[in-house]
């Protein structure tokens, strides 16, 4: 059985209360040196077998269409869980979708 892992994050001009939260609580727990907190999302959608090349599209699909909010979310990957395929190694390291990437250089 392989797995596929869709990450979604809010956008970077969309406030992240729970993120804020977060980030004030690590110092107070000891936790120095960070910056900023933003929190998102993990998907993993599981298929019968390895993955191919038509799992990866329709997951990049279903994360436009269904697993994201485009209005305030952008996709930020979408790959193969380590170990799904054995012959699509390359698909194992993050393989952005692009989404978001040209509304948020153009703000």
């Amino acid at each position: 059985m392989g797995s596929i892992v869709v990450d979604v994050m809010l956008k970077p001009e969309i406030l992240d209360p729970q993120g804020q939260a977060v980030g004030g609580a690590l110092p107070r727990l000891g936790f120095n040196g960070f910056t900023d907190v933003r929190q998102g999302k993990r998907f993993v959608l599981s298929v019968d077998g390895d993955v191919t090349d038509e799992h990866l599209a329709a997951a990049r699909e279903a994360a436009e269409k269904l697993l994201s909010n485009p209005v305030i979310e952008d996709v930020v990957s979408v790959h193969v869980l380590d170990g799904g395929s054995a012959d699509r190694a390359g698909s194992e390291s993050d393989e952005s979708t692009g989404a978001g990437e040209a509304e948020g250089d153009a703000q």
